[in-house]
Parts: C-alpha cells; sequence; structure tokens
C-alpha cells in the first residue's frame, strides 16, 4: 500500500504500479489507478463491494453516516449515509457537508533560490520585459469589429505572413463585450485592463487595435502611452470608410508593422524573466496525484530560478485556501487572499447559486466528487513556494514568485487574465481531456492520465500518468521543465500546431449590460 505521510509532500512521493494508490496514513478512501470490479481485492486486502470506477475513490475502511471522508491527509467532505469498506465513494454517499474547519499541514521549507544559470531564447522588448513569441495582434476593442479583425487578420496570415519569417504568426483577438457598458462600471474597468494588457503584451512584436468608432472601449485609448507608431496602431471602421475600406487599410497597415516586428531576433534571456500561467481544465481523480503536483515541482524551480507563477481559479481554491495561507509572505497578503474568498461567497449567494456547484459533470465522470477535494487537487499546482502576492483580475504583475490572480474558475477566463496580467506562457493539465490555446501565449499540455494522453496525443504535449506506472514524478517534472524551456526558445507546443488561440480570448464580463 502506497501512503503520503503529512510531513511529505505529495511532490516527492514515487507511485509504483498499483490498482489503488492511497495517499496519505490518515485517508480512509483510496483511488483506483484502473477500473475494479466488484468483488476484486484490492492493495488494502479490502474487498470491493461494488465496481468503481478508474480514477474514482474507494473506502479502505468504514465510515458512519457524517463522519469525514480524507484524501490528501485532507478533508474532502462528509459521508451522506454508513460506508462500509469496499464502497464507491462518490455522489451517492459524498457531499461537501458544513465544515468548519480543516486538518493542519506542516508545510516543507520553501524552495531556496537557485544560482543555477538557466536561460532561454526569447525576445527582449523595449520597456524591457521579455517575449516567448513574436506575434502580430490584431485586435477588436468592441464586438462590433470582430468580423473586420478575423478579416485581416486571415488575409495577413495568407498573403503577408510568408514574406517575414521572424514573425511568428497573427493572431486576431475579438470578443464579446466592448460597449453597453457605462465606463464608471467595474465591468469596464476589467475589460479596459484586460484589453489593454494584451495590447502591450511581450510576445506582441506589433499590434493593430481596430474599432467601430462610437464605442466605449475606444480603440484608440487601448494604445501604451508614447506608443511607438512603428509597433501599434489603430483604426476606426467608421472613420475610414466602412467594412471594406478598413479590411483593406488594416492590412497596408499591418504591412509596416509586420515589417517592423520581422527584424526582431530571439536572444539569449534568463529563465527569471519567464512569467508561467498555471491552468488545470477537465480535471479527474488523477490530476491532483500525477500532474498537478508534477506541475508544482516546475513552479518551485522556476521561483528558484527568480522566475514567475501565477495560481488562479478562485473558486477551485475554495475549501483548500488554508494550504496557501500558511505559506503567505506577509499578513497582508492572507488578508488579501481571504477577501477574495469572501467576495466570491457573497457573489455566488447573490446569485442563487454556491461554490459547491463546482465540480463539473465532466470532472465528477472523472472520479471528483465535491469542491474541497477538486481544490486540493488543484492547489497542488502551486508547488512549495512562498504566496508573496494576491493581485485582481487582469492586473500587471507586482513581484515575481507565486501570485495569485483572482479569476472565476473557467479555464478560458481565467487564463485570458493571467495573459492580460503577463503570463508568457501557460502550463495547463487536464484529466478529461480539454483543447485550448490563448495566443499570444503558448499553452503546454499535461494530461494526467496515459489513456487521455493516447487517445488525444495530437492535443497532448506530455504524459504525466506515466507516475501511476512508477515513473518518478521528479523524472516527469524534468520533462515538463525541458519542455517549458524549449517551447518558451520558439518550438511550437500542441495547442500551437493545432491553431488553437483565435477564438478563446474571453475577458471576465462583470456589471450591468446597459
Amino acid at each position: 500500500m502506497v501512503v503520503w505521510a503529512q510531513e511529505i509532500p505529495l511532490t516527492r512521493v514515487v507511485i509504483p504500479m498499483r490498482r489503488t494508490v492511497r495517499l496519505a496514513e490518515v485517508d480512509n478512501v483510496a483511488v483506483a489507478v484502473e477500473s475494479i470490479a466488484a468483488g476484486e481485492t484490492i492493495d488494502t486486502g479490502v474487498m470491493a463491494t461494488t465496481a468503481v470506477p478508474q480514477g474514482h475513490k474507494i473506502a479502505t475502511s468504514r465510515i458512519p453516516a457524517g463522519g469525514v471522508v480524507l484524501k490528501y491527509g485532507q478533508i474532502i467532505g462528509v459521508a451522506s449515509t454508513d460506508i462500509d469498506p469496499g464502497a464507491h465513494v462518490h455522489v451517492q454517499n459524498l457531499i461537501s457537508g458544513n465544515l468548519d474547519s480543516r486538518l493542519p499541514r506542516t508545510n516543507p521549507p520553501a524552495p531556496q533560490p537557485c544560482n543555477a544559470s538557466v536561460s532561454f531564447q526569447g525576445f527582449r522588448r523595449a520597456d524591457g520585459r521579455a517575449g516567448t513569441r513574436n506575434q502580430i495582434g490584431v485586435i477588436a476593442s468592441v464586438n462590433c469589429s470582430a468580423t473586420v479583425v478575423h478579416a485581416i487578420a486571415d488575409q495577413a496570415a495568407r498573403v503577408l505572413l510568408p514574406r517575414f519569417p521572424n514573425v511568428d504568426g497573427v493572431a486576431p483577438i475579438a470578443h464579446q463585450s466592448g460597449c453597453g457598458i457605462a465606463r464608471q462600471d467595474a465591468g469596464f474597468a476589467v475589460l479596459e485592463r484586460t484589453m489593454k494588457g494584451f495590447v502591450s503584451h511581450p510576445n506582441f512584436g506589433a499590434v493593430l487595435v481596430v474599432g467601430l468608432g462610437c464605442e466605449v472601449t475606444a480603440a484608440a485609448d487601448l494604445l501604451p502611452l508614447g506608443a511607438d507608431p512603428a509597433r501599434y496602431q489603430s483604426l476606426d471602421i467608421q472613420q475610414i470608410g466602412g467594412t471594406s475600406a478598413a479590411i483593406r487599410a488594416g492590412l497596408e497597415r499591418l504591412e509596416a508593422l509586420m515589417a517592423t516586428a520581422d527584424a526582431d531576433r530571439r536572444t539569449v534571456i534568463p529563465a527569471s524573466e519567464l512569467i508561467v500561467g498555471l491552468q488545470c481544465g477537465g480535471s479527474d481523480g488523477f490530476s491532483g496525484i500525477t500532474a498537478n503536483p508534477a506541475m508544482g515541482m516546475v513552479v518551485d524551480r522556476l521561483i528558484a530560478l527568480g522566475g514567475a507563477a501565477l495560481l488562479s481559479e478562485t473558486p477551485e481554491i475554495y475549501g483548500a485556501e488554508h494550504l496557501l495561507l500558511s505559506r503567505v509572505e506577509t499578513a497582508e497578503v492572507g488578508a488579501a487572499l481571504r477577501s477574495k474568498i469572501a467576495w466570491w461567497l457573497e457573489y455566488v449567494r447573490a446569485n442563487g447559486s454556491e461554490l459547491d456547484n463546482n465540480p463539473s459533470p465532466g470532472n465528477k465522470q472523472g472520479g471528483l466528487t465535491t469542491i474541497y477535494e477538486k481544490s486540493l487537487g488543484a492547489i497542488a499546482k502551486a508547488g512549495q513556494s512562498t504566496l508573496r502576492d494576491v493581485i485582481d483580475y487582469g492586473r500587471p504583475l507586482r513581484c515575481h514568485g507565486l501570485v495569485f490572480m483572482d479569476s472565476p474558475g473557467f479555464d478560458p477566463c481565467s487564463a485570458t487574465g493571467q495573459v492580460a496580467s503577463g503570463a508568457n506562457m501557460l502550463l495547463f493539465s487536464t484529466g478529461r481531456g480539454s483543447c485550448f490555446g490563448c495566443k499570444p501565449a503558448p499553452s503546454i499540455k499535461l494530461a494526467s492520465n496515459s489513456d487521455v494522453f493516447r487517445r488525444m496525443a495530437d492535443d497532448m504535449d506530455i504524459d504525466c500518468g506515466r507516475i501511476l506506472s512508477g515513473v518518478r514524478m521528479s523524472q516527469v517534472a524534468d520533462e515538463i521543465f525541458e519542455t517549458m524551456m524549449a517551447v518558451a526558445s520558439g518550438r511550437k507546443s500542441k495547442s500551437e500546431q493545432l491553431g488553437y488561440g483565435d477564438h478563446e480570448f474571453v475577458p471576465w464580463r462583470l456589471g450591468a449590460v446597459l
């Protein structure tokens, strides 16, 4: 039987090939590495009384009704009925319950700064920031200009791009808002901040912003102050003479912008300038055992080198936030995180919902039952590093290290905010098989199980499911880190090869639509 003592971080565990895995001595459930039939005896010596699907939980001891269910050495909910040893533990007998406390866990020491010289081949921008791509952005200030933006980008990719070999691509960035909102509204502030974060993103070598001409989010207002016109341009469809004229004018301006960006060259940049957004989507019962903790090891290594990592999806740390609070750098950082959790509790209450409506149906099919269980696995992405800051959605990063950015749990929306905050690449774990890309930041897909890696080989970059077969987690983490550095230096990720990112810009929509 595999166990995880509470003082040993999950990221250091080696999991040999087993039918089940139990993650902590105190746990009263184990996770099925493969489907188990009723009547089969598992590694703990308990006989399964019902069939247990792969990735789902099986009781290793009796749990009375109202008793707590433990996984990761933490409470993931309470039994809604008596649960016998060998029973399948899931939605039929496990609920979140009214939990007033969490089990403490002693955190291992935070990773120490590393003096190792690790670098990638990136683009040094005029403001000093580092880019991992040299994309051209064609950005809509309002939904009314979305069609023109896509038309300009499509034609530029076909006609202009072959002439500029040092340009990585043309990225259309369009959305469903930009007008019908008041300038003093919170929704406008979030949208404007997000748009400006993309316009000035270091992965763009040049940007054309296209507006209609009468919207709240005016195109010219989104350009950086003192912007170099050789790299930043805007136009309004109404002023230029309509759709066809705007497409022609856009292509003319884009040709000059691409010529400027084509002169850019990759240069040696230290790994300390990587800013990585951490995402997990379509999670399953293995996500918190394989891909997420392996990602956490990579995060610790990057932060030790001076880099930055953005953890997000506030509804998906709920119930496990105490593990982050136990390693905040200052009391102010802890207070900021508590404030975000409180805001979300009030937000969902006001909308007649609750945070435990998450996990999603796909999460539950993959073996996750309660939000506490999902959150404990999700937080593993953040490794063991000190939490240094908490920022609003799309706010520019204020420091390196581990930073929490407030966002919804919807992956495209959360990733959009991370990129707006400065993430120049993404690590994205999935157990069900999420398909996603977020131009201009490359996204690396980590499969939590080998089945989804084989089934969706064109979408997945790394098979973390091998950890369940005895491959050391540190070995998989090394592979993720090496892939991350290669992708930062220009190698295309699977999502990029498939062309993802033209339709995945999803700003968080808050406030009234008037």
